[in-house]
């Protein structure tokens, strides 16, 4: 009897150990990158002047820091990487969405205009004055990455009926031409010399002017999507066999649809307002998540969630300080490993 009772608890234990796992190793991969990125920078700074400056700040324990560091340590490098974490992840798992419910292994918020679409919307608030302040960065981000999103979609249908996997990186590739462009237009319309130059850096992925009111937006936002995607997570193990699949086992095919694409493009364009378009994460890292923990979205997505997060930051890190005295653009860092990623990528999947 005592022998009975005790077998099935064991086995919980086991079930829950398997299913906490993956969890909280991703939890300390992020906050492991996190504090890489508070000590690793131009000048290198101990971990128990981190340790300190959190102290102070969050429990006000009173240690003793030279001031500079607590400054560049709270003010500069710790909403830059949670910033970092928080846009990774997004833009990973953005990518998750975009290829499931396309069924395009190339898809992500970069090759197909979303990226560039958030741009030209930011660009037409802040450079050329749409909406006359009554409309902000991040809504009309999000009303250029919805728009690129309809019209490179459009396109793709147009030229290949179904909208098959190269029809949609070619339409991705003409809808991210058409967006640059536009943005190059505004800019060099309505934008003095000065507004170009930030601009233009900032269209590369810049993190250099990132503060706590950033931490304050993208923080909350990539949450708050990443948990609405997970929801969703078995419908979009449905929408990989298609939606008629999808549909046949009751799925709500449009309205899943336009929530996650709704979801997808709000990430996209937040992360995007702030930080400007930074390429390759949503390709490379859900592939790198699917090899580490499979298939089934109710894994993938936090996984692709975490990995993000933590490659963000440590691209951020190797911009920091890859050339001695010089911060360069984190979309440089990312297109440099994403670009053989998708070469790689689109080899095996003609194989």
């Amino acid at each position: 009897m005592t022998i009975a009772s005790e077998t099935p608890s064991v086995e919980l234990k086991k079930l829950n150990w398997s299913r906490l796992y993956w969890p909280l190793l991703g939890a300390a991969a992020i906050l492991a990158a996190v504090l890489a990125g508070l000590v690793i920078g131009e000048t290198n700074i101990p971990v128990t002047d981190a340790y300190k400056t959190l102290a102070n700040k969050l429990l006000s324990a009173g240690y003793e820091i030279d001031l500079i560091d607590q400054g560049i340590l709270w003010e500069y490098r710790l909403p830059r990487a949670i910033v970092a974490a928080s846009c990774g992840a997004a833009l990973a798992v953005s990518g998750v969405v975009l290829q499931a419910l396309l069924r395009n292994s190339l898809a992500d918020p970069y090759i197909l205009g979303l990226s560039a679409g958030a741009s030209t919307g930011a660009v037409l608030v802040s450079i050329a004055g749409v909406g006359a302040g009554a409309i902000s960065m991040s809504t009309g981000a999000f009303g250029g990455a919805l728009l690129a999103f309809i019209i490179v979609a459009g396109l793709a249908k147009l030229a290949g009926g179904k909208a098959g996997a190269a029809q949609f990186v070619l339409a991705g590739i003409a809808g991210s031409q058409l967006f640059n462009a536009l943005t190059s237009f505004i800019i060099a319309k309505s934008a003095s010399a000065d507004q170009a130059r930030g601009i233009m850096f900032w269209l590369l992925g810049n993190l250099s002017g990132v503060r706590w009111f950033d931490v304050v937006t993208a923080a909350p936002i990539a949450i708050l999507g990443v948990f609405i995607v997970f929801l969703h997570a078995r419908s979009l193990d449905a929408f990989t066999f298609g939606k008629d699949a999808a549909a046949s086992v009751g799925v709500a095919v449009q309205r899943v649809q336009i929530t996650l694409i709704s979801i997808t493009a709000l990430l996209t364009a937040i992360m995007v307002s702030i930080v400007g378009s930074i390429g390759f994460v949503g390709l490379v890292i859900p592939h790198a998540a699917r090899y580490l923990v499979g298939v089934r979205h109710k894994a993938l997505i936090p996984a692709s969630a975490a990995i993000g997060a933590v490659f963000l930051v440590l691209a951020d890190i190797t911009a920091r300080i890859i050339i001695p005295g010089q911060v360069l653009p984190i979309g440089v860092v990312t297109a440099l490993i994403g670009a053989p990623a998708f070469a790689i990528i689109l080899i095996r999947g003609q194989r």
